[in-house]
């Protein structure tokens, strides 16, 4: 008999660390460190191995999803990264989704990939995890998952894709991928060319190349300290992607040493670093859902008053489709965040700390002086002079609406018109390409029950088409109003997020065809010109039946899901107690 510790005895702390965080429940703590090291070592892991910090990977690969087809590389390069700085990697799978091929869409899903999140990394020994995603839902999904785990957390963004080339004009999705459906749709161009430019729009895997929801997501992720330095740009093939995922790796492997938790990263000052990057960007509209999910999990509640106030005073310096003219591999190329960051200097929190350890001010200093770019404008010369984003108010949309306003037309900002109603997408896809629909280009499209609960799962519908007569007639443009979103890929004067939605009894669910409608961009107001007597006597001659499901997820999400303003996310996943609102 000798005095020496079992290597099966747990560890004296909580929780432990390593792989005797968070035994599995027998009765005999001995016996399940016992049991948990039986079954890895039959992987062939030695103790020394099984003695490091253990960093888990979440691998979100998936042949659905060719936003992620990079993901074999980059485990492989995190699993080095994380070996080259001492620590034991240990990929696993989750929910991976991809825009184009989740229904009824994406957003639908995003909670559960989340809760998947939360429920593995809570579940499985690791004592950091790196976070892999790309596509839309994917980084908001993951960020709302180690939010509420809590425990060191990094993301590692897949990349965006390159661009690609069509009778000598540089193509990419997906801004391109709407103007030349629009363009098909208009009868401009045939079928053999729009089947051509299909071939073209995607030129390698990764998420789209231009400032939609996934390369938001990715900047959003970087200005709110959760990636590497210079996470955000690099393209998804370039070695540039491959590198950053080495260093993620040892990064996460640091952070589990030093105890760098999630909650010093995802701060107030972090959200509102975050809010500033995504109105000079000329952001996806869909940040601001998931923002509001994200800092919903750190008990934060988005104000939108305030956010649209930061909006007046930061302007779109990033020159990027859909609002601009470039793509992601040119904001790389041009410094990436690092450059975009630079000239925001006076409206941020540079104390905000970062993954790195150090402080977005310490990053700044160390990314050096910056040099001469066309992608990035300076404050003083904007590519539009509000930040991308407007919240509107008004007695349709009392909870708030948004609008992008850096890729509406101007002239259609401050409208008046005649309402087209569609009840919803069933009648708008019957309708919209009718020879016989009565609209003109001075009217007002409106969409209902395409909110969190009404479709379900609020898709990117809210980018209503110009009905076809229209089109051909050469109306580039539509006032268009939903309770729904649209891609950030796409342009138009497009009111958005109408909060209450129509199928939770908004006042949008009791505009009728005829009706008149006032957008103003200017002074912040979406208005029906309806009076409130009217709108009474509507609700009670027409209530609203809310939607319900009889089981299944269907049935947990109609209950649970929370509308636009609070981030579309389960009531039961937001932090248990609100501890204030951002932006201060």
């Amino acid at each position: 008999m000798t005095d020496e510790k079992s290597p099966f005895e747990p560890d004296d702390a909580a929780d432990g660390s390593g792989m005797r965080k968070g035994l599995t429940s027998y009765g005999d703590q001995g016996f399940s460190l016992f049991l948990r090291k039986a079954f890895i070592k039959g992987a062939g892991f030695t103790d020394a191995a099984l003695d490091r910090p253990v960093i888990g990977i979440s691998n979100t690969g998936s042949a659905y999803n060719p936003c992620h087809g990079n993901a074999p590389q980059l485990v492989e390069a995190v699993k080095r990264g994380v070996m080259l700085a001492g620590g034991l990697p240990m990929d696993f799978p989750t929910i991976s989704i991809h825009e184009s091929f989740a229904a009824p869409t994406s957003m639908y899903l995003r909670n559960l990939m989340s809760m998947d999140t939360e429920e593995m990394v809570r579940a499985q020994p690791m004592d950091a995890v790196v976070l892999i995603g790309g596509c839309d839902k994917t980084v908001p999904a993951q960020l709302m998952g180690a939010a509420s785990a809590g425990i060191a957390s990094i993301q590692l963004i897949t990349g965006s894709m390159l661009t690609g080339g069509h009778r000598g004009e540089r193509v990419g999705a997906c801004t391109d991928c709407r103007r030349y459906w629009g363009k098909y749709r208009a009868g401009e161009i045939d079928a053999e060319e729009i089947a051509d430019v299909n071939n073209q729009l995607v030129a390698s895997v990764g998420t789209c190349s231009v400032m939609g929801t996934a390369s938001t997501m990715a900047c959003i992720a970087e200005a709110l300290g959760m990636t590497v330095p210079g996470g955000a740009s690099p393209p998804a093939v370039t070695a540039d992607r491959i590198r950053i995922a080495e260093q993620t790796g040892a990064q996460a492997v640091q952070m589990a040493r030093t105890g760098l938790t999630i909650d010093k990263v995802l701060t107030p000052e972090a959200f509102e670093n975050a809010m500033r990057v995504l109105l000079a960007i000329g952001g996806s509209t869909n940040g601001i859902v998931h923002l509001a999910a994200i800092a919903g999990r750190m008990g934060l509640e988005i104000d939108l008053a305030a956010l649209d106030r930061m909006g007046r005073e930061t302007p779109v310096l990033l020159d990027l489709k859909p609002s601009g003219q470039w793509y992601m591999e040119d904001f790389h190329h041009a410094g990436g965040m690092a450059t975009l960051l630079r000239e925001l200097k006076p409206l941020l929190h540079l104390g905000a700390m970062t993954v790195s350890g150090r402080t977005l001010g310490e990053e700044m200093e160390r990314a050096g002086p910056g040099f001469q770019q066309t992608v990035v404008r300076s404050i003083g010369n904007p590519i539009y002079p509000q930040g991308g984003i407007a919240v509107l108010r008004g007695n349709l949309a009392p909870g708030g609406a948004i609008i992008k306003q850096s890729a509406a037309d101007p002239k259609l900002m401050e409208h008046e018109g005649r309402v087209v109603v569609f009840e919803n997408i069933e009648d708008l896809v019957h309708r919209i390409d009718s020879e016989e629909l009565d609209v003109t280009a001075q009217d007002v499209l409106v969409l209902k029950n395409i909110g969190p609960k009404g479709a379900p799962g609020m898709p990117e519908a809210g980018y209503i088409p110009i009905p076809r007569k229209l089109a051909r007639a050469g109306v580039k443009d539509i006032v268009r109003i939903s309770d729904g979103r649209m891609s950030g890929t796409a342009f138009g004067t497009i009111v958005l997020h109408v909060t209450p939605e129509s199928a939770a009894g908004g006042p949008l669910a009791h505009v009728r065809n005829g009706d008149r409608i006032r957008l103003s961009v200017e002074r912040r107001e979406i208005a029906l010109l309806v009076s409130a007597e009217e709108l009474a006597r509507r609700a009670q001659e027409s209530p609203v039946a809310v939607p319900t499901a009889e089981r299944g997820y269907r049935k947990l999400f109609l209950q649970t899901v929370t509308q636009a303003d609070l981030g579309v996310d389960f009531d039961f996943l937001r932090a248990a107690r609100m501890v204030g609102k951002v932006p201060r």
